[in-house]
Parts: C-alpha cells; structure tokens; sequence
C-alpha cells in the first residue's frame, strides 16, 4: 500500500492553480470536477476465482483447473472516497500472469499514481507508459486496464454520475444478451453442451476453432443444427496458420459460421488482408488490438472487418471507447466479448457494451465458467440470456470487502 508523504503533499499544493485551469478546461456538460482531491493510497489483492466446467485458458499440462487469476485495485482519494478496478491477467491468452500484474502495481505503477489528480486520466496514463514501456504496443494493458477501471469508478463516485452520463450516451441498453462458449474436445460433447446453455436461457453460441479445420466444420455445423437460428461465432485464437486459415474461412462460412475472430497469430499482416479480400466472413481481430494506434494503422492496411472488443485487454475503459468510436467511425463491426471477467471486470464491460448499444450477442463468459464466488454485495447473474448493465455511479456496483479480506491470497 502506498500513502502520500508530507513532502509530497507540499508538492501536491504548489501546483493547484495550474490543475484548476486544466479541470476547468477538460470539464464536460455541466459537471465541476473537484481540483483538490488526489490519490492517497493504492491497493492490490491477489484474488483466485474457482471455476466450473472445462475451458482450456484455465487448465494446467495435465488438464486440471488452475482458476481463474485475478488482482482487485482499491484507489483511495484524499478525501476517503474509493473507486475499485480488476485486472484478469490469463498467461494462456496473453504475456501477463497473476505475478507480474501484481508486482507491476504495487511495486512500479502505485508510487507513480500516488498523488496524482484521478481525473488526469491522459497524464497518468503517460506516466504509466513511462514506467512500463511500450514494446509493439502498450506495455502491459492488462495490468493497466485495472488501474484504469478504479480510476473510472473513484470519479465517477466523486461526480455522482453513471458511465453512460458521463459518456453522453443516453438510451443504450439496460441489459445485454449473451453468448455460451463452446470448447468440446469431442463432437459428442455438443449437445449436453448447448442444452447446459439453453438451460440457463442462453439461446447464441460460440465456438473455439483451430487447429483441426475438419474438426472446426463438423463442430460449426453441428452448432448450426442444433441451433437454427442462433448468432455462431467461431473464434480461433490465432490458431490457424496462414494458409490452413484461407481454406477454413470458406467453408467455415458454408457451414454456418457468422464471423471469424482471430484466425492467425497477429503479426502474420499479408495473411490477414488476404482473408479480409476473400470476403466469405467478416475477420475480426482481438489478441493484435491493444491501443487505436494499431487499430488506425490495421484499417488503413485493410487487415479487418471489425474487433471483438474487450476493455481488459487494450488497457480499460478509456481506450476501449475510443476503439469502439473508431469502428463506428469507418463503419466496421463490433462485437463485445471479454476475459472471462469476473465482477468488476465483467461490470466495466457491461458498461461501455450497454452505453453503446451492442447489437449482436457478447461473448461474456464469466459467469458460465466461473463459481458462485463474488465480491460484489449484488453479484451480476444472467437472467434468460441477459445480464443486467450497473446502474450507479462509476462501474455501478458495490464491493463487499469482508468477502474480499477473506478470499484474497496472502502469499504474493
């Protein structure tokens, strides 16, 4: 945990006045940000999600559930108000674990943010960058995405105003509808599988793809079979290599298929504009966008049809929205998808996913693959198919901190 020193409050002070003409200046509609408030201290807990069902990003070398990682952010203002965030690093998925998360915060990013004005979002996020440096992007988004969730949700506390007010974005959804991921080893896994779905009102699905293109078809079809009129999207995780991926494309759409996202690992360009060209699905990309400056330089290249859009993964809130207002811009699809987010990861995705009105299913799977367990006071549960956007003020929802001392880990 880090405090402020008196020095630094002393620092802090000599330079209000050019704070004030910055927050009048940034201010939006009507609302009078507070220039005097800071950030007093950061907090990290490591915190492990027990999880049901299979899925392979949470599985160790011999098949055995590992959980589901996670690290909860507490930013405490200057005057006791408190904004939480989460980070959902998944070394499976990405190049962050649990560890690296945590060390990165308590030990590099808190002293960075400790006296700093929360509503300086671009002055810390430069400062963030500064201490943990790009490489092909933004240096560890994932890590950062909970610091920016907390960010979001301590000033949203201070204005006493939702996301959607904030964003200016009223009459977006109040609920979203979801997507059943699909990951069987077998074919005849699919129906007990789809049928868990639909018990719990789930009528959309989506499938993991690759490496095995006959096996991908059979599944996509069986899905389709058995699901007529649901939205299938296949996602391949950049499985596929370059050219396995331009015979799959056509007949994934033959079998039913309504989008491909990540068919190759991102860094294979020319593979990715000659699916673009073959125009049998729409390509979306997931793993490759991190920050809108690739996300500019991938649509000026004709790389994509679209992103399956995820806050924890291009660094939260404030860049996903400008990710999204990029594809609303050019006129490419959106999807919204996530990390398997629990609580106020899943919250901060159902935020920016209801403000801007998604109109195909999400594929977030938080809840069909993670326990009971929660640290929210009023857990977000799906209802027929939907889950319910937060209504209150910055993410929306209350932690329960005693169900977080109790669950945390203790030996980070």
């Amino acid at each position: 945990m880090i405090r402020r020193t008196r020095r630094r409050l002393m620092i802090d002070a000599a330079g209000l006045a050019g704070l004030a003409w910055t927050a009048r200046s940034a201010a939006a509609s009507r609302e009078e940000i507070p220039v005097n408030v800071r950030i007093d201290r950061v907090e990290a807990f490591g915190l492990i999600y027990p999880t049901r069902g299979r899925f392979k990003f949470f599985e160790d070398a011999l098949g055995r559930s590992v959980g589901r990682a996670t690290v909860v952010i507490k930013i405490t203002a200057s005057d006791g108000t408190v904004g939480w965030g989460q980070s959902v690093p998944t070394p499976r998925w990405s190049d962050e674990t649990l560890e690296s998360v945590y060390s990165t915060i308590t030990r590099h990013l808190a002293p960075v943010l400790v006296g700093k004005n929360p509503f300086d979002i671009e002055g810390i996020t430069a400062e963030m960058n500064r201490w943990i440096a790009p490489a092909f992007s933004t240096g560890q988004p994932i890590c950062k995405a909970g610091i920016d969730l907390a960010l979001f949700d301590l000033t949203g506390r201070l204005l006493g105003r939702t996301a959607a007010q904030r964003w200016n974005r009223p009459g977006g959804r109040d609920r979203i509808l979801m997507s059943w991921t699909l990951n069987p080893r077998v074919l005849d896994d699919v129906p007990a599988m789809i049928e868990e779905g639909r018990a719990r009102g789930y009528r959309h699905f989506n499938i993991k793809v690759a490496p095995d293109i006959d096996f991908d078809v059979a599944l996509c079809r069986e899905v389709r079979r058995l699901v007529p009129d649901g939205f299938l999207w296949a996602d391949a995780n950049g499985g596929y290599e370059p050219q396995a991926a331009l015979e799959a494309v056509p007949r994934l759409a033959e079998a039913g298929a309504a989008v491909l996202e990540q068919p190759v690992r991102i860094n294979r360009f020319s593979a990715y504009r000659r699916l673009v060209e073959l125009k049998a699905l729409p390509i979306l990309m997931d793993e490759g966008i991190v920050s809108c400056v690739e996300l500019e330089e991938f649509i000026r290249l004709g790389l994509l049809d679209g992103v399956a859009m995820k806050p924890a993964r291009c660094g939260g809130l404030t860049e996903a929205r400008r990710q999204i207002e990029l594809c609303l811009k050019h006129g490419l699809m959106w999807l919204g998808s996530g990390l398997t987010d629990p609580d106020l990861s899943l919250a901060a995705s159902l935020l920016l996913y209801g403000a801007y009105g998604l109109e195909r299913p999400a594929a977030l799977n938080g809840p069909q693959f993670l326990s009971d367990l929660s640290i929210l006071k009023k857990p977000l549960i799906p209802v027929d198919g939907y889950l319910p956007v937060p209504e209150g003020p910055g993410l929306g929802v209350e932690v329960d901190e005693a169900v977080l001392e109790e669950h945390r880990l203790r030996d980070l």
